[in-house]
């Protein structure tokens, strides 16, 4: 069994401080392109996302 390194690339503060958090749920999306660049060089943005 081998440890993972997991590393949280961006996180939703707006979400946390308008509503309340009851139970988190754990998802993998798939990324491709420019988002993929944009996450390498740091640039995560929740801002008009869906």
């Amino acid at each position: 069994m081998s440890s993972e390194f997991i590393k949280i690339i961006a996180t939703n503060k707006k979400a946390r401080h308008n509503y309340q958090i009851d139970s988190e749920y754990e998802a993998g999306i798939v990324l491709v392109g420019t988002e993929v660049k944009s996450i390498r060089e740091g640039r995560v943005s929740f801002q008009d996302a869906y």
